[in-house]
């Protein structure tokens, strides 16, 4: 199936992020766990930036998405866990931390406003992919998110990633360990070799569909 997918804008605060109306599927998950990847198996292009250095990525960037006849949307890679600690494993404090906690809190405000592709006016309900490392099953920020994602009443799922580092026995076992954490099934991924990639946009377009609120 044919997807369009182009780069629109990357936010450090929250007077910038749209409000257009498009719905939002947001990227959540630890600094390394791989969302910017994830973004371009997705897609099947080039668009999201990777770095080496974890916790890289201190901006909200979006990606305008449309794939066959479907609607479009915004894919959302959000700063991972590890945005307020340096590569070096310090605490970011003071100004830095405190600015992307508000980004953060303002992108999961459903307040912000803004026409509808529709007409209607509100911003679009907002879903959430929580990724995971799959090779690590029960790490307790991840947990953490997940409490605190769940509490939010937005659409979530959770997602393993980085599969292809797993062996055949490792995924049944770990895929088991994971589906008990989240109450739920719990698909695995690679962007490296492509496994899982259409079965995350079935399970993308199964999301419950946006309301204007």
């Amino acid at each position: 199936m044919q997807i369009a997918a182009e780069f629109i804008t990357s936010v450090a605060s929250a007077s910038g992020l749209p409000r257009d109306g498009l719905s939002e599927l947001a990227m959540v998950g630890r600094s390394n766990v791989g969302k910017s990847t994830l973004i371009n198996a997705l897609v099947r292009q080039k668009i999201a930036r990777t770095s080496a250095e974890p916790g890289k990525t201190r901006l909200a960037n979006f990606y305008r998405v449309r794939r066959g006849t479907s609607p479009p949307m915004y894919l959302v890679d959000l700063p991972g866990y590890g945005y307020a600690r340096r590569a070096s494993g310090t605490e970011v404090r003071g100004a830095a931390a405190i600015e992307f906690a508000k980004l953060t809190d303002a992108f999961f405000d459903q307040g912000r406003g803004g026409r509808n592709p529709d007409g209607t006016t509100g911003t679009k309900a907002i879903g959430v992919l929580l990724l995971v490392d799959s090779r690590h099953p029960g790490l307790e920020s991840d947990l953490d998110a997940w409490a605190w994602l769940s509490s939010t009443g937005r659409p979530c799922r959770v997602v393993g990633t980085k599969a292809d580092k797993l062996s055949r026995a490792e995924k049944v076992r770990h895929g088991r360990e994971l589906e008990s954490l989240f109450d739920g099934p719990v698909p695995l991924v690679s962007a490296s070799t492509g496994e899982g990639m259409d079965e995350l946009w079935t399970l993308i377009a199964r999301l419950p569909k946006p309301t204007a609120g």
